[in-house]
């Protein structure tokens, strides 16, 4: 990863801590190349063999303490402003740090609600208590989600632009596909055709390379997380993608619509032909009105009550997540008030957050009707990150 990526983002989170009035963000790691903690792509970019404390305080100290052999690697990197090496134990030095700054309240990466914000394990928060004893430390931990959360979630500049130039990229794979595309093709072969692009590209995958593209082809097709089959492309059905790329660092997510034209057939039937319009008008209803300070749950209800209201029923999923350095990254999420996404359809969404619009509807007969966009939240609603698909497209015999 480019460091000046991570300088931005050491330097965002000493905004955040300011903002949201924690003294110390903790992220304690070993191992981490086998047991890896997310926030150390953000912050550190370099994993460490023995344990390692990574501090960042709100008075703008970034202080990482590592074991002596790895002390040179984070150096180089010239992240940190103080690089503290030990031998025998971390302890020492790690205690000798923290009452030095004596932060009331110190973030650490545990959460029920995210992820991303999970990296801590049991047993190395054991050891932390362990470090702590004799000492009021452990009385002045808190979870470090909120910081994650707006660290992950708030892009800066230049991480915009990468996004914007992977969905570019991304949406140029899919006009290839549009002309490849042929009945009698197995949903397997245009998977291949994808994936073949993309490595001669020199792009990454944006999630497991099983399902990466997802390809649905008519009627009856497998879940939206399913791997693509030998199932036949035929004519009179609808064809779906799912698929997005990894690209210096960071992830599209996209899905687009196709209709295979019947003999004899100029335009899609009418069925087919409505149930593309009313997802390509819900996400632009959620578009709408999706700003700074809104909450994901409502812009779920938008595209899906829109959905159910023309008779359809509602979809199995979430509207849409947060993307960055992963296909499904951040917390906040635009989705519905079920038990399996705990707090996110309730936090309100911020400035800077890119997040997937993607409801999906069945088409009797024909197959399913699909569109998934990118769009990047601003001061006062938000732009699409991608060119959305306003028209369905038509494969021809």
């Amino acid at each position: 990863m480019d460091n000046s990526i991570l300088k931005e983002k050491i330097d965002q989170t000493v905004e955040i801590l300011k903002e949201k009035d924690i003294d110390m963000w903790l992220t304690f790691v070993r191992e981490s190349s086998i047991n890896h903690d997310p926030a150390l792509d953000m912050i550190v970019g370099v994993n460490s063999t023995w344990q390692a404390a990574f501090m960042i305080s709100k008075d703008g100290d970034a202080t990482a303490i590592v074991g002596d052999m790895e002390e040179g690697n984070f150096k180089q990197a010239g992240l940190y402003k103080n690089i503290i090496g030990y031998l025998k134990s971390i302890r020492e030095p790690f205690i000798e740090y923290l009452k030095k700054k004596d932060p009331k309240k110190i973030a650490i990466n545990y959460s029920k609600n995210a992820v991303l914000a999970d990296g801590l394990t049991y047993g190395m928060y054991q050891m932390l208590l362990d470090h702590f004893k004799g000492t009021d430390f452990a009385n002045r931990l808190v979870s470090a989600e909120e910081i994650i959360s707006a660290l992950r979630g708030r892009k800066s500049a230049t991480e915009l632009q990468i996004m914007k130039e992977a969905v570019d990229e991304t949406l140029k794979i899919f006009d290839k596909v549009t002309h490849f595309i042929k009945p009698g093709m197995t949903e397997i072969e245009v998977a291949d055709f994808v994936k073949k692009i993309t490595v001669e590209k020199g792009f990454g995958f944006g999630w497991e390379e099983t399902h990466c593209p997802a390809v649905f082809a008519g009627p009856n097709p497998n879940g939206p997380h399913m791997g693509p089959s030998d199932k036949v492309i035929q004519k009179g059905t609808m064809v779906n993608m799912d698929f997005g790329i990894l690209y210096k660092g960071y992830c599209s997510d996209l899905q687009r619509t196709w209709y295979v034209l019947n003999d004899g057939e100029e335009k899609p039937p009418e069925a087919v032909q409505k149930g593309f319009e009313i997802i390509r008008d819900s996400i632009q209803l959620v578009a709408d009105a999706i700003k700074p300070g809104v909450k994901g749950v409502d812009m779920d209800a938008i595209a899906r009550n829109y959905i159910t209201k023309n008779g359809y029923p509602e979809y199995p999923h979430g509207l849409g997540h947060q993307v960055g350095k992963t296909a499904h990254d951040g917390v906040a999420g635009l989705f519905p008030a079920w038990e399996r996404y705990g707090n996110a359809p309730f936090m309100e969404l911020e400035e800077g957050q890119v997040f997937t619009i993607e409801p999906r509807l069945p088409v009797e007969g024909y197959g399913v009707s699909t569109l998934e966009e990118e769009v990047y939240i601003t001061k006062n609603g938000c732009e699409f990150i991608s060119d959305p698909q306003k028209e369905l497209i038509l494969i021809k015999s």
